[in-house]
């Protein structure tokens, strides 16, 4: 009888070991849209990139010119004078029939517009070595301001004793040397007008230093001592006093 109760102990225990095995949770299948690795992959985050503050370039509305751009400009100026130059070797005032106090005239005119040209043509060379000159600019405005009315002058001559297509080209050669003048004009007036501040703000600190300079050595001069009231006393020549002529006798 003991028999049986162990016997079927026996063959009950391999089912309950199963049944035990058979009711633990199956791992779960991964997610379709689970990456492959088990790695957390985490957004990395750059810092913005900061831009370097660049300064600001001069307005173009100042007509300031950097040197590089008034060598470029004084070389179209030199292009103008050399073709004004290039015409003068082809006017030929002794084959023109005209009064001889016309052609007096003509030749004063003519050699007044070469020595005006050759004055020119030295600031400009001055003012392209210099472009920074305030100085040197001005003078190479005035200069080219006076060669222009000569050139036009002289033109109007050919034109009335030669013919107006060759005196039209002095007109062309003077316009454009004027349109090289008005590009010069703005850088100018920059040029001047900055020279100006700089003035400004170097009297107005120099003021101010002053009054600083005044207001610490106010109290270290000490106060003025008053001075005693003396009578002056006057050590000239002492005057001789002539007896007359009476007190002498007596």
């Amino acid at each position: 009888m003991k028999i049986f109760p162990l016997a079927l102990f026996i063959a009950f225990c391999p089912l309950t070991v199963l049944g035990q095995s058979s009711s633990k949770k199956a791992p779960l299948p991964p997610h379709p849209n689970a990456p492959a690795t088990q790695d957390i992959q985490t957004e990395t985050i750059t810092p913005q990139s900061t831009k370097s503050v660049v300064p600001a370039p001069i307005p173009a509305s100042t007509g300031y010119l950097d040197p590089q751009q008034v060598k470029a400009l004084m070389h179209k100026v030199w292009l103008a004078e050399y073709r004004v130059s290039d015409l003068l070797t082809q006017v030929h005032p002794e084959k023109w029939k005209m009064l001889p106090a016309a052609r007096q005239s003509f030749g004063q005119s003519l050699e007044s517009l070469r020595k005006s040209m050759a004055a020119e043509e030295g600031w400009r060379n001055q003012f392209d070595s210099r472009p920074d000159s305030l100085y040197l600019g001005f003078q190479t405005y005035v200069a080219i301001n006076s060669v222009l009315p000569r050139v036009d002058g002289l033109g109007r001559s050919v034109s009335h004793y030669e013919n107006a297509s060759f005196g039209g080209q002095f007109g062309q050669a003077a316009n454009q040397l004027f349109d090289l003048q008005q590009l010069l004009e703005p850088h100018l007036t920059y040029l001047l007008k900055n020279q100006d501040n700089v003035l400004l703000v170097a009297q107005t600190n120099m003021a101010a230093c002053q009054n600083e300079l005044n207001f610490a050595e106010h109290d270290k001069e000490g106060h003025a001592t008053p001075m005693k009231n003396i009578a002056p006393v006057f050590k000239g020549r002492k005057r001789t006093t002539h007896t007359t002529a009476t007190g002498h006798a007596k």
